[in-house]
């Protein structure tokens, strides 16, 4: 298989920089390789074209959000049919309630749901929520934890951030159920929120599962010192489980975070919750001028009832497994250890025992011959990812070790 060239990309990248600063910002620069892809000129299924029109089949699936592969017949329709009808209107739409109502029957935890554009917006909703119940101001999150970019979550001395925001954020560490008491101890009666995903999933490390009981011992720490449980399911929401991630791993949050994959692409994250914190959530002022916009929500509808048709976790989860293990046989023909973390439809890939540049140029070899991985996050498995797919992966994988060879 012939190696891709991306001198349009790069050639535009440089462009942009006059106008934009970085030329890409935000989590999309960090993706930029000196022979990767930049710019994308069309994207179907489970593939994106690069703007030198070379085709990949993408395992990132936007970070997360394509779950039903890129321009979803239904999807689209229904967005585009509320489109005519008004999307951003001076009321809200009817397909609000719609939503709201699909996800209280579907999500086990959800007595109602608020909406917003992004995941982050889910979360600090999240949190104001908690601290208006609950009458406190710090808040527990995981080390390493990813929760948006609001200042209370980012690290101290962040630019553009004072040290005071994050003063009132404490870090526990995952799986550790000492390290959260002692916190507790240190800290009682000023915690207003527990924050974490149902399992870890930082970036450049190992992702982790939670050990047998953690979730159940951490609900009762929650609930034994009046704490408001918040599960940031943005990421791996509808892939492990339609009914919320923290169903298969048996407990009950207070408050769940969608977003990304809620509206297969379509602006939209979403807030769920028990009827406990119904009121607090009523009182609390968190809004944008796109917040009521009905087309996103129109999509959202769409994807949720196609996920739950399609038995959509399963599906991905089943082709996450062969596709790990083919990957881990692949590296082992050439005399690599493959290390696949996380759950089986959002692996994190690390090839273990050699220098990290090693292992990123494997992943650029990968991309130059269409597969589209990053080196230092988690993958996505979408839906319509299918056996050929899988046979072209593998068979580029193979291409890449034995280059892979050559070079080192």
């Amino acid at each position: 298989m012939s190696s891709y060239k991306t001198k349009k990309s790069h050639k535009l990248l440089e462009k942009a920089k006059q106008v934009i600063p970085g030329g890409v910002f935000g989590h999309y620069k960090y993706a930029i390789r000196d022979t990767g892809p930049v710019f994308f000129s069309r994207a179907d299924g489970a593939y994106f074209w690069d703007i030198d029109d070379n085709k990949y089949i993408d395992l990132m699936c936007a970070y997360g959000p394509a779950i039903l592969g890129y321009n979803h017949p239904e999807v689209d329709e229904a967005a585009k049919s509320q489109s005519g009808l008004g999307n951003t209107v001076s009321l809200a739409s009817p397909v609000m309630v719609d939503l709201a109502e699909t996800l209280v029957n579907m999500v086990d935890a959800a007595d109602w749901a608020l909406f917003g554009k992004n995941g982050g917006d889910s979360t600090s909703l999240a949190v104001m929520i908690a601290r208006a119940a609950t009458g406190k101001e710090k808040i527990i999150k995981i080390r390493g934890g990813y929760h948006g970019v609001a200042p209370w979550m980012q690290e101290k001395g962040s630019p553009g951030t004072i040290s005071s925001e994050a003063d009132h954020v404490l870090t526990a560490e995952w799986n550790d159920l000492e390290s959260l008491e002692k916190i507790l101890e240190n800290n009682s009666n000023e915690i207003a929120c527990f924050i974490s995903s149902p399992y870890n999933h930082p970036v450049s490390r190992d992702n982790e599962l939670p050990k047998e009981g953690y979730w159940h011992n951490v609900s009762i720490l929650c609930k034994k010192h009046g704490i408001v449980l918040i599960v940031d399911d943005v990421r791996a929401g509808f892939r492990i489980n339609l009914s919320g991630s923290n169903v298969a791993y048996g407990f009950t949050p207070d408050l769940i975070c969608f977003g990304k994959a809620i509206a297969n692409g379509y602006a939209l994250s979403a807030l769920v919750g028990c009827n406990a914190l119904k009121e607090a959530a009523e009182k609390v002022y968190f809004t944008g001028t796109q917040f009521f916009s009905a087309a996103p929500m129109a999509a959202a509808k769409a994807t949720l009832l196609e996920l739950k048709k399609s038995n959509a976790a399963n599906k991905m989860n089943d082709f996450g497994k062969k596709l790990n293990n083919s990957l881990i046989g692949v590296a082992n023909e050439f005399g690599y250890k493959f290390i696949v973390s996380g759950v089986p439809a959002m692996p994190y890939f690390r090839l273990a025992e050699v220098e990290t540049k090693v292992h990123f140029s494997w992943i650029d070899e990968c991309v130059k011959r269409g597969v589209y991985m990053l080196g230092y996050h988690n993958h996505f498995v979408s839906t319509v990812h299918s056996e050929e797919d899988l046979a072209t992966i593998i068979q580029v994988a193979k291409e890449a070790f034995t280059r892979l060879k050559k070079n080192y």
